[in-house]
């Protein structure tokens, strides 16, 4: 498997100082799975690359259990891609031959250490669980422009169709050891897979290398679990570490990112909400139920909201939106449009009045059946913002989830969750009985027979 790096910097040999390895020799490392080549392709003033190249012993790992793959089929042994593939292995590799890049060491160019140049990573057989869309999930929110490249399974087989490996590069202008630490991070989480036993040493690595960036991560949940191979004790650990999330509240927020993970569908319906209130003119905005925040980040990016306002009947949850959104960080006029209030959607509240739009982001589908109505008067009634933007899951799109068991719902919070044609029933006698009209949006990719995975209503008085 090959990693290799390249810099427009000039001098571009310089790169050779930031990773500690001259570029006019071949220098290799033996590691406990292999041996560790680096060298350099190109080295020019201009332009230079080095590059890693990771020789795996296969019969090496024959003779050791290295996860999952060994269980999936009789041969894993010995028929799977671990020797050709970027792994935990490459992870690994990185640590230990670029430990003094990854950790921002560099005593011949201190200067250079800090200074964000023009990086390209490419990495040559990449596994991605998950496809093309998470793997721009993963490293777009982090600023890199990405081109990947998906292989078939085999070009003399074209029926057998695409396989789940593909050629990426990276492209930034960053830190070197930033790059390196996303790198370390991510790569295994994007095979989903480790060669070595995850216990909670694994919690004290993520952390440190990602602590400058995991806890701002849109797909922090994901990531986190994944790279801890899925295990609750563990993850919920890191992720309280990280935010300070309360573990029942955290086990709910896992369950259903674990489930929606694959199509990225919690993105899509904050950026199709922001953009509808965005449209809408609207400068004074409600988030109800806003959890941890993520929406008010998208909508306190757009200048146009004058205020934002995230209400929560929980009052850890707005602690975790104010830590997220590093609100005591903010400029005064900053703080003046962000505000923070606890509340519950069941009881008439006047600080809920007079606002230009509300966003209801997967909220109602918690309330017992009983409290919708009370809920129907709050919301439309009692506050009757100009516009209410309300999303709930599909049920019926259910099916398609392989890793939800057949008549379970997304969360185990859920108290219902309803079909379109119950969905589109109840949102009609709302807007009749309270003065709106609306109209509904598909949320995720649509299936000709089960619809959408998220269904939105938007109210307009």
């Amino acid at each position: 498997m090959l990693l290799t790096i390249t810099t427009s910097y000039s001098p571009a040999t310089d790169l050779g100082y930031l990773l500690h390895k001259h570029p006019d020799r071949l220098q290799t490392f033996d590691l406990a799975y292999g041996r560790v080549h680096v060298f350099y392709p190109e080295a020019e003033t201009d332009r230079c690359t080095a590059a890693m190249l990771l020789d795996v012993d296969s019969v090496g790992l024959v003779r050791r259990s290295y996860g999952q793959h060994r269980e999936n089929f009789a041969l894993a042994e010995y028929v799977n891609d671990r020797p050709y593939v970027a792994s935990s292995f490459m992870s690994v590799a990185i640590a230990k031959v670029y430990s003094s890049a990854l950790s921002g060491k560099c005593k011949d160019r201190p200067n250079l250490v800090q200074t964000p140049i023009h990086l390209s990573a490419k990495l040559s057989i990449l596994p991605c669980r998950g496809g093309d869309k998470f793997l721009r999930r993963l490293f777009e929110p982090l600023g890199y422009s990405v081109i990947s490249e998906r292989h078939i399974l085999d070009s003399s087989f074209q029926e057998w169709g695409e396989s789940r490996y593909y050629t990426v590069t990276l492209e930034r202008q960053c830190l070197l050891s930033e790059m390196l630490r996303h790198l370390y991070v991510l790569i295994p989480v994007l095979d989903d897979e480790k060669h070595y036993w995850v216990a909670e040493a694994e919690i004290e690595k993520l952390l440190r290398h990602g602590e400058d960036w995991l806890s701002e991560h849109p797909e922090q949940e994901v990531i986190v679990s994944r790279y801890l191979k899925h295990q609750r004790r563990l993850t919920r650990q890191a992720l309280t570490q990280l935010g300070d999330v309360g573990e029942d509240e955290e086990d709910v927020r896992l369950c259903e990112t674990e489930i929606e993970e694959n199509i990225g569908l919690n993105e899509v319906r904050l950026t199709k909400t922001t953009e509808i209130i965005k449209e809408s003119g609207a400068k004074r905005v409600l988030d109800l139920g806003c959890g941890e925040g993520k929406l008010l980040r998208k909508l306190m990016r757009e200048k146009q909201f004058e205020e934002v306002v995230g209400m929560d009947v929980s009052h850890q949850s707005l602690k975790i939106a104010q830590q997220r959104l590093h609100y005591e960080r903010l400029s005064e006029k900053e703080q003046e449009r962000l505000a923070f209030i606890q509340g519950s959607l069941c009881y008439r509240d006047s600080r809920l009045s007079g606002y230009d739009a509300a966003a209801v982001i997967e909220v109602i589908e918690h309330l017992d059946k009983p409290r919708i109505a009370a809920f129907e008067r709050v919301v439309f009634e009692y506050a009757c913002p100009t516009m209410v933007v309300l999303t709930t899951p599909n049920e019926e799109y259910n099916v398609k989830f392989e890793n939800l068991p057949a008549g379970k719902f997304r969360h185990r919070d859920h108290r219902f969750e309803w079909t379109r044609r119950e969905f589109e029933s109840w949102t009609a006698d709302v807007a009749k009985r309270f003065g709106y009209s609306v109209m509904y949006y598909p949320i995720g990719e649509e299936d000709s027979v089960v619809g959408a995975p998220t269904q939105m209503a938007v109210f307009t008085q």
